[in-house]
């Protein structure tokens, strides 16, 4: 597989596509802080679907800039075994559990059970659980076209 990409990136070619996405990440971490979600939590969670899709670009993006918001690198590191690692809150267990059942829809039947919605609405309520959402998917949005177009971290 090569290393260059196959085209620009869809966002930067599509008219007017940009501002919007933008906008749309800026209002996510706007509800993030209105109804009590570390943005740590949202890089975290991001960072956690983008590796499942494949995504190097995004990979980059949340390791940097949960690190920014103050993560450690030892919990950006243990983010791929969270299930294993004593790190995490059960909070942030509910929100990487949501976030893999949001990247994996076709893997299972039943793509996000109820116990895993559950256990992320004891820990979310309400707008907070509405952002969690909307943000894996918006980052699930971001891996499809990063991933389709083969974008490459080093060439952004």
């Amino acid at each position: 597989m090569s290393l260059k990409p196959r085209m620009a990136s869809p966002v930067a070619l599509v008219p007017d596509l940009a501002d919007p996405l933008q906008a749309l990440g800026r209002a996510l971490f706007a509800s993030a802080e209105q109804s009590g979600i570390p943005k740590r939590t949202l890089f975290l969670v991001y960072l956690r679907v983008s590796r499942i899709n494949g995504d190097s670009v995004c990979v980059e993006l949340h390791s940097r800039n949960a690190l920014q918001a103050g993560e450690t690198p030892e919990r950006v590191m243990a983010v791929a075994g969270w299930r294993d690692s004593a790190r995490f809150t059960e909070a942030e267990r509910a929100a990487l559990a949501l976030g893999e059942a949001m990247a994996r829809i076709a893997d299972r039947p039943d793509p996000v059970p109820d116990e895993i919605y559950r256990e992320a609405e004891r820990h979310y309520a309400g707008q907070a659980l509405a952002t969690l959402i909307a943000g894996i998917a918006t980052a699930n949005l971001y891996n499809r076209l990063n991933v389709a177009t083969r974008q490459v971290a080093a060439a952004n």
